[in-house]
């Protein structure tokens, strides 16, 4: 006889409400807590497939199920506003289509029902959740962006003393996320006893049960490329290498483009620009080579593609050393006068700060984005500009034998990507191989371009409201 079945069965909930291979996954959780089998079962469903509704129907299931013998699920997010809130609100919304908000009812951080209840937790390091008990489940949504030693020390043993199932649900991202570990460690228990405990159903498994969701994918696909990071992990389900080039061979060649450089504009197109700021610490060192450089990139907006307009740029210029005053002078009057840009995305991040707010009263705020480069903001550029590449959207003039053209291509192959915890990702040029002013203003230009090109929305809609995410872009 098994350790399975020498347990005491009792039947577990069906999940009906559940796509096929969301249910394969929601019973082998049902079946280890209804068994006392406890152990760690890992999920991967590519984004908007469902995953947080599988989550919530399993609770919905056993606050139910036990809500005359009483059980506590507790259920910890990256952050408790708004992860964990709106898994609280879905949990509720389940209970409410299916008749049942008599029976189950929230009381601040927890939803109950009878004896049983679900504990909605931060994960944030600072956050305080000790004196909590998993006797029935314990949850990681998002498991990748959760802090491994925090989730060891101040989660993991919640379960310890009920022998609980852990489940990890989430997206792939580093190779050394709190969901890599889950998910490696249970695919070497697999190859033990051939029990399954690791689920992964990507954006290919999810369409092939709705069909309209192949529609949103492919439009993701053309927004960001198949080979961009966000498009990898959240939809085929790919870990992304934790630094390395930002730009492939293949990536550096599609932004080659055929179109001849330019020093003025054509009637009746339209342009934005980047433009990256020298840094004051470039004053610091010595000789005038090795300064930071200011570089503006200007770009014409060509209407149509699937993803959006194409960007193509035609014109680099370049000052170093240049008075303050002189060069703001001159940057309006070709900006205004001369390129008459829709849009004009500025560093403003230090000493940049007044000079965008005195760019922005010459050619006023509707013309002018002050760029403060925050690790959350550099990280958008990077996935912009690496969107914008791997859609074949963005397109730089022809070789033309200048400085510029080859600083601009010797930066963008230089440049390196590391991704951070929280799906951020720091790219720039190691300051030992160069400068990366020419790869800022080039991020800065695609920047604002997406104000004039429209900025699109995922497209697409899942026809189940029970079972689709709703995560903004």
């Amino acid at each position: 006889m098994s350790a399975a079945t020498a347990v005491p069965r009792r039947a577990e909930p069906p999940l009906p409400w559940l796509r096929p291979y969301q249910r394969i996954a929601g019973q082998a959780v049902l079946r280890r807590i209804f068994r006392r089998e406890g152990g760690s079962v890992s999920i991967e469903i590519a984004r908007q497939g469902g995953k947080n509704e599988l989550s919530a129907q399993i609770e919905l299931a056993l606050l139910l199920a036990r809500m005359r013998a009483g059980g506590t699920v507790v259920k910890c997010a990256p952050t408790f506003e708004p992860q964990a809130r709106l898994s609280m609100r879905r949990l509720r919304n389940r209970a409410a289509e299916a008749g049942l908000s008599i029976l189950v009812r929230s009381e601040g951080a927890t939803v109950r029902c009878g004896n049983a209840a679900a504990q909605f937790l931060s994960a944030e390091p600072t956050a305080n959740v000790v004196g909590h008990t998993a006797d029935l489940l314990l949850e990681a949504d998002e498991a990748q962006d959760i802090d491994v030693e925090t989730f060891d020390r101040a989660f993991r043993p919640m379960a310890a003393s009920t022998n609980a199932p852990v489940v990890f649900y989430g997206t792939p991202w580093a190779a050394n996320s709190l969901l890599e570990q889950a998910k490696a460690a249970n695919l070497a228990a697999e190859r033990t006893d051939g029990v399954r405990r690791h689920f992964q159903f990507d954006c290919n498994a999810v369409a092939e049960e709705v069909p309209p969701y192949r529609a949103h994918v492919d439009g993701e696909r053309a927004r960001l490329g198949e080979r961009h990071p966000l498009f990898r992990t959240q939809y085929l389900l790919e870990v992304v290498h934790d630094a390395g080039r930002l730009l492939d061979g293949a990536s550096l060649a599609q932004v080659e483009g055929e179109h001849e450089r330019r020093s003025t504009p054509m009637a009746g197109e339209r342009y934005v620009a980047g433009l990256d700021l020298a840094g004051a610490a470039s004053e610091e060192r010595d000789g005038s080579r090795d300064r930071d450089w200011t570089v503006l990139t200007v770009a014409r907006l060509v209407p149509g593609g699937e993803g959006g307009p194409r960007i193509e740029v035609v014109e680099h210029q370049a000052w170093q050393g240049v008075a303050t005053e002189s060069l703001l002078a001159t940057l309006a009057d070709r900006l205004r006068r001369v390129w008459r840009v829709r849009r004009l995305a500025i560093d403003a991040t230090g000493l940049g700060g007044p000079i965008a707010e005195l760019l922005t009263s010459r050619l006023g705020r509707s013309t002018v984005e002050a760029v403060t480069f925050t690790a959350e903001r550099k990280s958008r550029l990077g996935f912009g500009l690496l969107a914008a590449v791997h859609s074949g959207r963005l397109r730089l003039y022809r070789m033309d034998g200048s400085v510029e053209w080859a600083e601009c291509r010797r930066q963008l192959e230089l440049a390196r990507a590391v991704y951070r915890e929280s799906r951020l990702m720091q790219f720039h040029v190691d300051p030992s191989e160069g400068h990366d002013d020419y790869l800022m203003s080039l991020a800065l230009a695609v920047w604002a371009a997406r104000f004039e090109g429209g900025e699109r929305t995922a497209r697409g809609r899942l026809p189940e409201p029970v079972t689709a995410e709703r995560i903004p872009a």
